[in-house]
């Protein structure tokens, strides 16, 4: 069994709302030089056998129209 991790964040250019009350908490709770934040999703996806280039070919799929919207937002695979 192999274990695919899909990093999702928000473009550069997007608001992050819940990045940005993050780092106003931070300042309320003492953690000083805090300047950006930004919220992402994780996703691992475990598939039988190995990882080739295929199936790589195929979570990239799901990530594009599943796991991602692609329109706000871009994602990384990894294998782990």
């Amino acid at each position: 069994m192999a274990r695919v991790v899909v990093d999702v964040m928000l473009k550069p250019e997007i608001l992050d709302p819940q990045g940005q009350a993050i780092v106003g908490a931070c300042g309320r709770l003492g953690f000083d030089g805090v300047a950006q934040v930004r919220q992402g999703k994780r996703f691992e996806v475990e598939v039988d056998g190995e990882v080739d280039d295929v199936r790589l070919a195929e979570i990239r799929r799901l990530a594009e129209t599943l796991l991602a919207n692609p329109v706000i937002e871009d994602f990384a695979l990894r294998v782990e």
